[in-house]
């Protein structure tokens, strides 16, 4: 019961609010149809059989508070001397009040019997023109309506009516402020028909004197121009001269917004309509903005005649621009077009491309043990598929209209993926570069877990640089322009990204550089070759990117650029796949995966080298016939080089040999004395030694 006593009581307040608001904006109707009339001279009875008409409108009267402190000084004066017996005093206050104050138009002074209400004594004083603009002087009046002896007009707007209480708080005078100073009370504003302005009233009551008790009180009123004002109708505004009562009350369409000007002539500010209704924001109008008394006009014919004709809702409306449009002069659209069925056809290729990644990750585990993926480095090429797979996903963080999240998810797919490719790559031919460049027989080692421990620093690098550039810069969606001037958003590119590009160009430079080191370098299954290629191919296919995006798309749309990427995704990753897994995978399908490149050691490919440069798992214990074939090699090296030493110093300088003309050791030719480095030279040199003597056995 309780609930639904609150419920009740809830209801009853909404209804009363929305009763006051009604009742509110009837009177503010009602006030400006009045200020409408006046301004027109469209006043009916006004000034015929009415001398005034009240305005129900309250106006702050603090711009006055000099005059009302006056009045109040003078009340209290005449209090304590007496009204009634001093009818010289009431004439020099009334016209020293008057002279006082220049927002004084008239000054009344007024002695009343308390029992009968007849005026005893009335005393009025007036400016001398009724200009504002040059009120001088004062001169008194003699009121036919207030003659002593007669009762004064109970309807005029500063006197007190049968309504009111002994503090006249009547519904004639505004509520006032609850202070202390207080003695009288404020008129509503209202037109005059003597001075032909609008005026404002101060009224305040002397009570008879305790020292002379004849029944006598006083009334003291003064007048104030308040023609001056203003009658603002739009929402805002701040200027003291404004009538805040009217605030809100324009006419504007919900498509344009109120903004106030000051109209010139025709009764000061007192009009209806000192306004113009402008489009928002968003919207646009053949005409830029209304005239705010035309808007009040068709405003009028449409919901106080009934007027179907539309022409409020037609002609004093604005139309919504396009979208994402802040300002507009029609419906030209200001976003550049999203091909949506083209990007989502690139967003699936590559979403292909991450699952086929994923997909060949666990074949290589899955065949791990097969020499064509063992001699590669399974770990390694599990991180390289793994960074593709990151790069692939770009295309996702790029495809939707771009903000802070996905602005964020770009520069980590990019970056992060290239850093994690690009980097196990070069830790292979890097490994094979030092390998290479040895030129003993001691073979030199390098195992997969001291290329991670490389490589775990390059990429915590990259790992803290991002972080530390997502957590205080993100990059941020900001709207650029194409060439046709339609606006879409582009990822902020700023020193974060400049600093980035920097690292990782000297990145790539030290990559070309290693794999411009092992250009001649031979392995089993080509795969140093191989991987050269890609990082190669990584490095112009993002140069040439970058050179498209400054130079020849500088103002591509947002499908040219999400192209341009998705071209950049597939020739550096895709064909970076293709290179250094295609011929694995090819191997395996034909089943030669567990088969040595015969091919490779006919270009005298040792065993020793490959398995070292490229690396079988260091780790694990070589199986025989890897120590067989090292063995091998070895004993060859060495039996070359001693038959061939025992042949230079059998032939050097024996004089009972004949030198045969054009042979190894004739005058014509040098002997340069060099030790062999594989069988194929080795093999060389014995060929050419036997060949100088037609019977070995004499030169034994």
């Amino acid at each position: 019961m309780a609930a639904g006593w609150r419920g009740t009581v809830l209801l009853g307040l909404l209804a009363s609010l929305c009763t006051l608001r009604a009742d509110n904006k009837d009177k503010i109707e009602e006030a400006l149809e009045l200020i409408h009339d006046v301004s027109t001279g469209n006043m009916g009875t006004l000034c015929v059989s009415e001398s005034y008409r009240t305005l129900a409108a309250h106006v702050s009267p603090t711009r006055y508070d000099s005059a009302r402190q006056k009045a109040d000084l003078v009340a209290m004066l005449l209090q304590d001397l007496g009204i009634a017996h001093h009818n010289g005093l009431m004439d020099a206050v009334g016209r020293t009040l008057l002279l006082s104050d220049r927002h004084m138009l008239s000054t009344r002074v007024l002695a009343l019997n308390t029992s009968t209400g007849h005026l005893s004594a009335v005393v009025i004083w007036r400016k001398s023109t009724p200009d504002p603009a040059t009120l001088t002087g004062a001169h008194r009046v003699t009121d036919e309506q207030l003659r002593p002896g007669g009762r004064p007009d109970a309807t005029a707007p500063w006197y007190e009516d049968a309504h009111s209480s002994p503090a006249l708080r009547s519904p004639k005078f505004m509520t006032s402020p609850d202070v202390v100073s207080y003695r009288g009370w404020w008129t509503f504003p209202y037109y005059s028909c003597y001075h032909h302005l609008w005026i404002m009233s101060y009224t305040v009551v002397v009570p008879p004197s305790p020292k002379h008790e004849h029944g006598i009180k006083g009334l003291v009123s003064f007048d104030v121009d308040v023609s001056s004002l203003e009658v603002n109708q739009c929402d805002h505004g701040h200027d003291s001269k404004q009538v805040h009562f009217f605030r809100g009350s324009h006419k504007c369409h919900n498509t344009t917004q109120c903004i106030y000007f000051r109209k010139v002539g025709g009764g000061g500010g007192w009009q209806r309509g000192n306004y113009m209704c402008k489009c928002k924001p968003g919207f646009y109008s053949r005409h830029t903005e209304f005239n705010g008394t035309l808007v009040e006009a068709a405003w009028a014919e449409k919901y106080g005649n009934g007027s179907t004709s539309g022409v409020y809702d037609e002609r004093y409306r604005c139309r919504k621009c396009a979208p994402g449009c802040s300002t507009c002069t029609g419906p030209k659209p200001c976003l550049a077009h999203y091909n949506w069925p083209f990007r989502i056809t690139l967003l699936c290729i590559s979403l292909s491309c991450v699952f086929f990644t994923l997909g060949l990750i666990l074949y290589v585990y899955n065949h791990r043990k097969l020499k064509v993926f063992k001699v590669a480095s399974p770990i390694f090429l599990s991180i390289t598929l793994l960074g593709c797979a990151i790069m692939y996903l770009e295309m996702a963080a790029i495809f939707p209209i771009l903000d802070i999240y996905s602005c964020i998810a770009t520069k980590w797919c990019r970056h992060l993926g290239f850093c994690v490719t690009y980097t196990a790559l070069l830790m292979k031919t890097w490994r094979v570069s030092l390998t290479y460049r040895v030129k003993s027989a001691h073979k030199v080692k390098l195992t997969d877990k001291q290329l991670l421990q490389w490589m775990f620093p390059i990429l915590l690098v990259m790992l803290i640089y991002l972080s530390t550039w997502t957590i205080s810069a993100p990059p941020k969606g900001e709207e650029i322009y194409d060439s046709h001037g339609l606006r879409f958003k582009q990822c902020t590119f700023n020193w974060w990204d400049h600093s980035l590009a920097i690292g990782e160009v000297l990145f790539l430079a030290w990559g070309i550089r290693v794999c411009y080191n092992v250009r001649h370098a031979e392995s089993l299954y080509n795969e140093a070759r191989l991987i050269t290629i890609a990082i190669y191919n990584i490095a112009g296919v993002n140069i040439a990117m970058v050179a498209f995006h400054l130079f020849l798309f500088p103002q591509a749309g947002p499908d040219i650029k999400y192209f341009l990427g998705f071209i950049r995704t597939q020739l550096s990753t895709s064909v970076t796949i293709a290179l250094v897994f295609g011929p694995k995978v090819l191997r395996v399908l034909r089943g030669q995966g567990d088969q040595w490149d015969n091919r490779a050691r006919a270009r005298g490919v040792t065993a020793s080298f490959s398995l070292n440069g490229i690396g079988l798992v260091p780790d694990e214990a070589p199986d025989l016939f890897q120590e067989n074939e090292e063995l091998k090699e070895e004993i060859q090296k060495l039996a070359g080089q001693m038959e061939f030493m025992k042949i230079v110093h059998m032939e050097m300088n024996n004089r009972h040999l004949k030198m045969k003309p054009g042979g190894y050791f004739s005058s014509g030719n040098t002997v340069v004395l060099q030790s062999p480095v594989s069988r194929t030279s080795a093999g060389f040199v014995l060929g050419k030694s036997f060949s100088t003597t037609e019977e070995p056995d004499e030169r034994v």
